[in-house]
């Protein structure tokens, strides 16, 4: 059951990344799970907004965290998703303890990139495959993201080659409690999720997905 642990100590974008993640995972066809750690419970929002239409979240304070992930595997759970809250090292810690991958979305601009400096720490330390997600910047920037993915080596953590972007469809989809796979199927946005699983897949040595196909509402 692979777990993916998404931490930041700003907002760039997490939420977004997470449930993006675990409903990708839902269209190919398995059984995900988005566990919320965020007191502000923004992912617990969302599901309800959507009423509960699947991927399923749930809550969970970052000392029962372990207990969630082996309880949520048996309940038959085939990919889980952790958001954790920004400035929180302890729900961090927790995620990455019990995490298979651990993903770092960052905006590629000065202040994020040092921000990052923090969470690639605590990933070398607990030993955890990482990557840093360059997310919510320009779709158009390319000398940006290969100066920003030059710094985030030096840190000890590789930039995921697969980016995500500011699309106006996130925002658009989240507003209505959906995903940009769901709002626009065939829009760049839902392409760079999926494109961004497949590539998850790979680090987990999981089975390349095979999205259904979804039509607008």
């Amino acid at each position: 059951m692979p777990t993916i642990a998404i931490i930041s100590q700003k907002g760039a974008g997490k939420t977004t990344l997470a449930l993006h993640l675990a409903a990708a995972a839902q269209d190919a066809g398995a059984v995900s799970l988005i566990i919320d750690t965020d007191p502000q419970a923004t992912a617990s929002q969302w599901a309800a907004w959507r009423q509960d239409a699947p991927p399923e979240v749930i809550d969970s304070p970052p000392p029962r965290l372990a207990a969630k992930v082996r309880q949520a595997g048996e309940q038959g759970a085939q990919v889980i998703v952790i958001d954790t809250p920004p400035h929180a090292d302890s729900a961090a810690r927790a995620a990455v303890e019990v995490a298979d991958l651990v993903l770092i979305p960052c905006r590629p601009s000065a202040f994020d990139l040092a921000a990052i400096q923090t969470s690639a720490k605590l990933v070398q330390l607990l030993r955890k495959p990482a990557f840093v997600v360059f997310s919510a910047g320009s779709p158009n920037a390319p000398r940006v993201y290969a100066e920003a993915g030059e710094l985030v080596e030096s840190y000890g953590t590789p930039a995921c080659p697969v980016l995500l972007p500011d699309r106006a469809a996130f925002r658009h989809a989240s507003a209505e409690g959906r995903t940009v796979m769901e709002a626009e199927p065939n829009g760049r946005a839902a392409q760079d999720v999926r494109d961004l699983y497949k590539w998850v897949c790979r680090q987990l040595d999981m089975p390349a997905p095979h999205f259904r196909k979804k039509v607008a509402a």
